[in-house]
């Protein structure tokens, strides 16, 4: 199995990010099979304004303005790339990290469930996810880079 870490532009992106998300993080890269950097840690709201504009966050209630959510993206040939089937590898990583560590997560790929705990794939939480959204008339907003701790534990 590939053993990765993170370079210097992720550990930046760590930085001011709770210690209990960083330990998560840190333990996923370990475990996966695919390499990923962190694209986002904590925001200015200034960035966040930015991102709203341009349609990439629906919130200025973001919890990376906290510190409490990250972005994790594919590192695929020496560049970032957003595709789908190694962004689902590394949720797979993220989530038996979060178990080992007993730390709660939502991911941005199936907003509604219970990530953590659940056994099912991650393509398929992102259908089922689409699909309840569907059924309430409601668009999904699925960002499958996006890992958070949540509120209700992390206020």
């Amino acid at each position: 199995m590939p053993q990765f870490s993170f370079g210097q532009a992720s550990l930046k992106e760590l930085k001011g990010v709770h210690t209990d998300l960083v330990a998560v993080v840190t333990r996923a890269i370990a475990l996966t099979v695919q390499d990923f950097s962190v694209h986002d840690g904590v925001r200015t709201i200034t960035e966040q304004q930015k991102l709203i504009a341009a349609g990439a966050s629906q919130t200025m209630d973001s919890r990376h303005l906290t510190g409490h959510a990250v972005d994790l993206v594919p590192y695929i040939n020496g560049k970032r790339r957003w595709e789908w089937a190694p962004i689902f590898v590394i949720a797979d990583a993220v989530r038996v990290a979060a178990r080992e560590l007993a730390i709660p997560l939502r991911w941005g790929g199936a907003w509604d469930v219970d990530f953590t705990t659940s056994s099912e794939s991650p393509e398929d939480w992102v259908s089922s996810y689409v699909a309840h959204r569907k059924k309430q008339g409601l668009r999904a907003f699925i960002d499958g880079p996006h890992y958070e701790l949540p509120k209700a534990k992390y206020p």
